[in-house]
């Protein structure tokens, strides 16, 4: 299989086509390449239009809506990035090839060790991936310009909103129980945090982010 033909379609026919024009950010689709993210068995898909299975209830979400939210949290290149969910590294990849330094914060010790030899391997020298509670985030290198989550949530917990730069952009896709996903943006203005909905998505949620089922008598 020829990865870098189905990397530039996969560009043209999902970045693109969905109202991707940063150049950076198109840059970065076509620069990285998504089959050394994902398990041995899942490389021949890997520029599907669809999130992909890496185990233990992790994904790689679609290329699409990691290119919207990237565009969107318009990011520049002094930028300090966090990444809730690290998983195998791509979405960390992506945002290393933008901002000046990424942080991916990852529960999973089997894939903290993954993501760190893959992105090693390959020369990805700004992105630190370290092993510890996604639900709290990374407040000791806070705060960060840009924070994007790497799969659904029922809410931002508001331990992460703390963590946002004065300017910064958390972008997320919120998942409240039994409704469809929304792509959320929001900004930290004058010390006041505020979001607004951008776009449906319905990625998978990331562990520890799932909603909380209540019962009703």
């Amino acid at each position: 299989m020829d990865y870098q033909i189905a990397r530039h379609n996969m560009v043209e026919n999902q970045v693109r086509a969905n109202k991707v024009t940063d150049p950076l950010v198109i840059a970065a689709m076509e620069e990285v390449p998504r089959e050394l993210f994902l398990p041995e068995s899942k490389k021949g898909v890997a520029y599907v239009d669809e999130d992909i299975s890496i185990g233990n209830g992790r994904y790689a979400i679609e290329p699409m809506v990691i290119a919207r939210m990237m565009q969107i949290a318009e990011i520049e290149t002094t930028d300090v990035a966090l990444v809730i969910g690290a998983g195998f590294g791509y979405s960390s990849a992506l945002l290393s090839r933008v901002a000046e330094t990424v942080v991916a914060i990852e529960s999973d010790a089997t894939m903290v060790e993954k993501a760190e030899k893959i992105l090693q391997d390959n020369n990805y020298d700004n992105v630190i991936v370290v092993e510890g509670d996604v639900v709290a985030g990374y407040p000791k290198q806070s705060p960060y310009n840009v924070i994007m989550f790497d799969g659904a949530v029922a809410e931002v917990p508001e331990a992460i909103l703390a963590q946002l730069a004065e300017g910064g952009r958390l972008l997320a896709v919120v998942r409240e129980a039994h409704k469809v996903g929304v792509a959320r943006l929001y900004e930290r203005e004058h010390g006041v945090i505020g979001h607004r909905d951008l776009f449906d998505a319905n990625v998978p949620y990331l562990p520890g982010f799932e909603p909380v089922e209540s019962f009703v008598f």
